[in-house]
This record gives C-alpha cells, structure tokens and sequence, in this order.
C-alpha cells in the first residue's frame, strides 16, 4: 500500500524501486514506523505513577518503593527472566538501553574530586588534522610514538571500533617497551559507537594502569570527541563508562 501511495505522490513508474521512492517522497518506512510506535508504547508505562501496578512490577533500581511486589521481575531467576517473553519484560529492557543510570553522586564527579581539579597536569589531548596534506601531524605523532616505545615505563595503547549489522567491534592494542603485550577483541550487540570506544578506551587504561613499573599511558583514538566525553562532568548517557576510567585514572595518577 505505501509503494501504491510513493507512486502516486511522485508520479513515479511502477516499476520504481521502493526504497529509493520512499526516501524522495519522505515516508517512513513501514518497518520503522511500527518500531516507533511499539517503542512508544514500551516507554509509556514509565509515565505511570511509582504506585501503579505496572510499574511495581519492574525492576526495583526503577522504582521508588521500598517494599518489592511478590511477583515483581526481581523475584525472578535468570534462567526465568530468559524464558518470560512478554510486552512487561521487553519494556523493562527498552527502559534499561535507552535510559542508563545516572548519579550526580559519584565522587569522580563532585568539585574538588575530579580528575581536572586534581591532576589537570597530569593529562592532555594532542588533535591530529585528518587533511591528506598535512604531513606535519602524523610526523609528530611518529617521532613521539618511536621515542616513548622504547621506555619500559611507558604504555601505549591503541583502540578501534567497528559496528556492523548492530554488532561493535572494540580493537585494542597495548605495546611496552616496543613489544606487544596484549590484543584484545570485543564483540558487543546494540551499543552505539561511543560506547563501544569509550568501552575500548575503558579496557585498555585498566589493563595499562594495572601494570607494574608504569608511570606513562598514550591512548591512539581516531575520536577525540569520544575521549573528552570520559572528562565531561554534565550529564550525558555516557556517564557510567566515564566514570569507571575516571575512577581507574585518579588511581594511577595518585599512585604515580
């Protein structure tokens, strides 16, 4: 019916592909259409009051009542949760992805206890410009990369993502004193590419920092505005990754 009606708008041939008919004319596409409506659908039930049967039936962290109803999903086991398929637990689960915790409670983010309050010395950010022309940069990164390998006190870590039919890919790479030292491959479904970055970068400060004799980590990211979301105290869905490599880094510069 949406192709009949593509057609008609556009004056097309009948002959015309679906997809590129509906891109011109500006309809949504079917499929994605009903995903709107059915994620709307799974989000209202969070507009329902605490008390509402509906919401007492959820996951406790989302409610605000102190006594958990007998058949709630909490008194559920696991091997049970993954047999339950019904329109309550996929709203949880809706509820879960889209809306992260966040705590404008965590140390790592209150004045006088963050990292750029403490250890703004103790970080930066060298920006590479990605124009084909410009040699400079890349000479630079180079020439400091050649001369910090061959410290054993230093680690370099390098991180790379991919995602692909809903599927990220994390890369990361550490090297100490020129010599790899670990390789690691991630695979997580249903994230977006920063948290799969920030993931990346997340394993790698924790794996760098948790080495002895370390005193200097570089961290080779092709997304700088990834890594300053780790420093950015407003909030943000990001925040939980962020505050774990906080969390990771205020204890290596307080050791070091």
């Amino acid at each position: 019916m949406q192709r009949r009606a593509a057609i008609w708008i556009l004056g097309a041939f009948k002959t015309s592909p679906l997809e590129n008919i509906e891109v011109i004319a500006g309809l949504t596409p079917i499929k994605l259409h009903l995903q709107k409506l059915v994620g709307r659908l799974q989000l209202h039930a969070f507009s329902l009051p605490p008390n509402h049967l509906i919401r007492m039936l959820m996951e406790s962290p989302f409610g605000t009542l102190k006594h958990q109803h007998p058949t709630s999903l909490d008194a559920l086991t696991s091997h049970q949760k993954a047999l339950v398929k019904d329109h309550l637990v996929n709203s949880d689960n809706r509820f879960n992805r889209i809306f992260p915790p966040f705590s404008p409670l965590y140390p790592e983010l209150s004045l006088g206890f963050r990292i750029i309050d403490n250890f703004s010395d103790c970080f930066s950010f060298n920006l590479c410009n990605k124009e084909k022309n410009n040699k400079i940069c890349l000479q630079q990164l180079n020439n400091m990369v050649i001369e910090l390998s061959l410290s054993p006190s230093t680690a370099i870590v390098i991180t790379d993502t991919s995602i692909k039919n809903d599927i990220a890919i994390s890369t990361s790479y550490m090297y100490i004193a020129n010599s790899p030292l670990i390789q690691t491959l991630h695979h997580t479904v249903f994230v977006t590419s920063i948290e799969a970055k920030l993931f990346a970068i997340r394993y790698s400060i924790n794996q760098a920092s948790n080495k002895k004799d370390i005193s200097k980590i570089i961290v080779i990211t092709d997304s700088i505005h990834t890594a300053k979301k780790i420093f950015d105290p407003s909030s943000h869905p990001f925040q939980a990754s962020a505050v774990a490599i906080l969390s990771d880094l205020h204890q290596f510069f307080a050791n070091n």
